[in-house]
């Protein structure tokens, strides 16, 4: 499983360009949607991207429960 951080940066890329090619179906953007799904699939271990999407999305929400110190929270390693 990839470092929050990355998680982040993946989700924030996959709406701007999913956004973006919403606007403009040029090929360029085709193939970096396409890479950034496939990234965020493997990086969660899931197989499609809305499930890449809620599991990057709860595993950056756990690590900022524990980073802000909330009471039960768990670490994930």
């Amino acid at each position: 499983m990839a470092h929050p951080a990355v998680l982040a940066r993946l989700v924030e890329e996959y709406e701007t360009v999913s956004q973006l090619r919403a606007d403009d179906r040029r090929e360029p953007l085709r193939q970096r949607l396409e890479d950034v799904v496939y990234t965020l699939c493997v990086s969660t271990g899931t197989r499609d991207v809305e499930a890449a999407l809620a599991s990057a999305r709860e595993r950056m929400a756990a690590a900022w429960l524990v980073d802000a110190g909330v009471d039960g929270a768990v670490a994930i390693a």
